[in-house]
């Protein structure tokens, strides 16, 4: 009983020290690889892994730099960081690029057409960079984010991000429509 308490103890201290060892992942000893189905493979470390998530640490503050690589399942574990996008190949940083564009894809809201308040619900009516759109956020929840004086950030129900660069540069009407919010 005491040996098996003893290998449990050891197997969850390896395991916590994985899990905290910062592995900087570097164009000398990674290779990443565009699978036919656009994903991204890595080899590292003598290990390789089919499919691989990245995402940024500081997506605001350092969008370049501390890129966390991760395995792609559901709990994902972080394999290793990249510390600044640019010290890799330029291939390899505009492969990973593309794939932090598809996950930080975030229309710039450019005008507010509308917004109904209706049992918890804001209902939103916009312009964006990417064209017109309607989507609905939770009123109980953290959907709209102050990033600064005046940029915001808003998630609506299904997870999907909006940015308002400079709430100041809406027009006094579209203002008063965020009031809510702000």
């Amino acid at each position: 009983m005491e040996q098996k308490r003893n290998f449990e103890i050891e197997s969850m201290n390896e395991e916590v020290e994985q899990m905290t060892s910062l592995r900087q992942i570097t164009a000398e000893n990674a290779v990443f690889t565009k699978t036919d189905g656009g994903f991204i493979s890595l080899d590292f470390d003598s290990g390789h892994w089919d499919r691989v998530n990245v995402i940024r640490l500081f997506p605001f503050t350092d969008p370049d730099k501390y890129i966390s690589v991760r395995t792609a399942e559901e709990r994902s574990r972080e394999i290793g960081v990249i510390m600044d996008i640019r010290s890799l190949s330029k291939e390899t940083a505009e492969m990973l690029e593309a794939q932090l564009t598809l996950h930080y894809f975030t229309p710039v809201i450019q005008k507010v057409i509308d917004i109904k308040d209706e049992y918890g619900y804001a209902y939103f009516h916009v312009l964006t960079d990417r064209g017109e759109c309607r989507f609905i956020i939770n009123m109980g929840g953290n959907a709209v984010v102050r990033l600064t004086d005046s940029r915001l950030l808003i998630s609506d129900i299904d997870e999907n991000r909006f940015e308002i660069p400079d709430v100041f540069a809406l027009s006094v009407k579209e203002q008063r429509k965020l009031d809510l919010f702000l």
